[in-house]
């Protein structure tokens, strides 16, 4: 089995040092950099060629979020976990929208940022249902009309099944969830997710959740 490589950024050493202890112990979990500000991730991304990186969202300097913008703007970019003491906050919303995969509470049992570090390294989102649910109201609570103008338009380019899709993405179904739900093979939803993340041109599920919300299709499902 190949290690996932992981890359750590946090100005707080001692989180570091912590977070290293604790992933290093993992045999499945290879540490392949650290970096103490957002400004340095570049180049260490392109030294080490971490298949995940745990992000700090605030730093003095370069923060997070102006890291994930410029990570996920490359090409063949790693995944990007937010670490954060907020669970609704307005940065961690524009690190999602900027294409983090999700987030971890830095009080955080160890047990569960592994696990988000390996879900996320195969390719899956680590927003439960409840965390994603919290997120898109306060994402709505905040949206402007002009977002919610410009999401509907966005999503005018799907057909209706992907658009049935998409709003199970945005309850934070899983795809074998979504198959059962839409009665389809989960290689059929996990067709329709490549194709609606293509049309859309997003990164991966949480933006697809986050446009579904912000063009109102939750609110249209709740309310039929």
């Amino acid at each position: 089995m190949t290690a996932i490589r992981l890359l750590l950024v946090d100005d707080d050493p001692l989180v570091r040092a912590g977070l290293s202890f604790m992933m290093g112990g993992a045999d499945d979990i290879e540490i392949v950099g650290e970096a103490a500000d957002g400004g340095e991730v570049e180049a260490l991304v392109d030294r080490t060629r971490p298949d995940v990186v745990l992000m700090d969202i605030r730093m003095p300097t370069v923060d997070g979020l102006t890291a994930t913008e410029r990570l996920r703007a490359r090409k063949d970019a790693p995944q990007v976990v937010v670490l954060t003491t907020f669970h609704a906050d307005e940065q961690v919303l524009r690190a999602l929208r900027a294409g983090a995969a999700g987030f971890v509470l830095k009080d955080t049992p160890p047990t569960e940022i592994l696990a988000a570090v390996r879900r996320v390294a195969a390719g899956d989102p680590v927003l439960s249902p409840t965390v994603t649910r919290q997120l898109v109201q306060h994402a709505v609570g905040t949206a402007a009309d002009t977002r919610r103008t410009h999401a509907r338009d966005r999503m005018a380019a799907l057909n209706d099944r992907e658009r049935e899709v998409a709003v199970a993405v945005g309850r934070g179904l899983s795809n074998a969830e979504i198959a059962t739900g839409l009665f389809m093979s989960v290689a059929t939803v996990k067709t329709h997710v490549s194709r609606i993340l293509a049309k859309l041109d997003l990164n991966n599920r949480v933006q697809i959740a986050l446009l579904a919300y912000d063009a109102g299709l939750l609110e249209e499902e709740q309310g039929h």
